[in-house]
This record gives structure tokens, C-alpha cells and sequence, in this order.
């Protein structure tokens, strides 16, 4: 089904993940690593992973420098991080760095699947609670900046509404289901989005939003 490599040095914990993904996943083909060089040498023998679960502080990643290092010899291959660090410094970091993802280790069974599921589904995943708190504490941080009322004012009603969502944590499928209206249209309001607001990717775009007031634009 899906061809996933472990990268992590702590042995009970890919463990548990491997459990995760063959519960989950069944049939999926899970490779197991222990550091960063032995990681970036099986990227190099499997060109068609479809995601690497990577640990912040296994050895040689010397930080994000590994998952730098990762994104520049496997451009292709996804990203996610799985790690017990919790700052939203760090995770916005590791998103602006290229990974797709971040999982946080003391994450639920479910909502680890769930995760993976989302990512496996082209989205990029940020733990709800870390949404929250960026939220409630957004205008104390200057690590993700609101974004200027020029740039909310060039989004149609429907892009402010998808936006909004977004910054609830909700997949391309729940936005869709919610507003009613088809996947892929989300997906081209999405696109739309990322573009007007002149950032990378969906992580960057909800830790940007976290403060504005959706109702005093949705009333103009």
C-alpha cells in the first residue's frame, strides 16, 4: 500500500510507530533507521518512499540541519516530523524547512493515524492544540506576523470561509463537508489562498491567521 521509513533512535518508539502504520495501513512496507546518515542512504536506494517519519534529536540531525539536509538529497519524498518538542518556534520552522508535517509524540494512537492519513492525502498536519495555542497567543508572538487587510481583502468570500476552517485544523475533506461543496474545489481555493497570501504552504498560512476577526471581513 504505502512504502514509509522510520527514522528514529529510540528502538520501543519505532516500535510503536510500526505498529501504528501497520494497524493502520495495512499491507504497507515499514523500513526502520536509527540516524540520519543510514536515512539518507535509503533515500537513496528508495526513490518511491512516500514518507519518512523523522526524529529531531536522533544522531546527525544536529537539530532541523538534518531535515535540510534530508529535503535537499530527497526533494521528492515527504517529510514529517515526529518528535516530543512541542515549541511552536520549532514546528513552524520545521515547516518553513520543507516538512510537511508534525507529529507530536505524545499524540493519541488515533490522532498519530489520523495524521498520517492526512499527509498520506497530499495535506499538510499541524496538531490541533498547537493551533490553539498559536491562536491564543498570537498577538504576543512575532514568529508567525498577521497578515496585512490588503492581502485578506483580495480573498473571495468562499476562500475567507475555506481560510477560516483551516484555522480550526480541518482537512480538505471536513471543509469540503462543512461548506458543502466538492474536495477539489477546496483544493483550488486552497491554491488560491497560498498564492494571495504569499506563503509556502498550509502550515504557514493558518499560524498567520491566527488573529483575525473571519466575521468583519465575511460582513463586508
Amino acid at each position: 500500500m504505502y512504502k514509509i521509513l522510520i527514522a528514529d533512535d529510540h528502538p520501543l518508539f519505532r516500535e510503536a510507530i510500526h505498529n501504528v502504520i501497520s494497524d493502520g495501513f495495512p499491507g504497507s512496507e515499514v523500513m526502520e533507521t536509527a540516524d540520519l546518515d543510514s536515512a539518507l542512504a535509503l533515500t537513496q536506494e528508495h526513490d518511491d518512499l512516500d514518507l519518512i517519519l523523522l526524529d529531531l534529536n536522533m544522531p546527525g540531525m544536529h537539530g532541523l540541519n538534518g531535515l535540510i539536509n534530508l529535503r535537499n538529497e530527497a526533494p521528492t519524498i515527504p517529510v514529517v516530523i515526529v518528535s516530543a518538542e512541542q515549541d511552536k518556534q520549532v514546528v513552524l520552522q520545521a515547516i518553513t524547512y520543507g516538512a510537511v508535517g508534525f507529529i507530536t509524540k505524545s499524540s493519541p494512537r488515533v490522532q498519530m493515524t489520523e495524521a498520517i492519513q492526512q499527509i498520506l492525502n497530499g495535506n499538510v498536519y499541524l496538531p490541533p492544540d498547537i493551533i490553539r495555542t498559536q491562536k491564543c497567543g498570537s498577538r504576543r508572538m512575532n514568529d508567525a506576523p498577521s497578515f496585512p487587510p490588503e492581502l485578506l481583502q483580495a480573498l473571495t468570500r468562499k476562500q475567507l470561509l475555506v481560510l477560516e476552517r483551516m484555522t480550526k485544523g480541518e482537512s480538505n475533506k471536513q471543509i469540503a463537508y462543512t461548506l458543502e461543496i466538492a474536495e477539489t474545489t477546496v483544493k483550488a481555493h486552497v491554491s488560491a489562498i497560498l498564492r494571495k497570501l504569499n506563503v509556502h504552504n498550509r502550515v504557514q498560512a493558518i499560524l498567520s491567521a491566527g488573529d483575525i476577526d473571519f466575521g468583519s471581513y465575511l460582513r463586508r
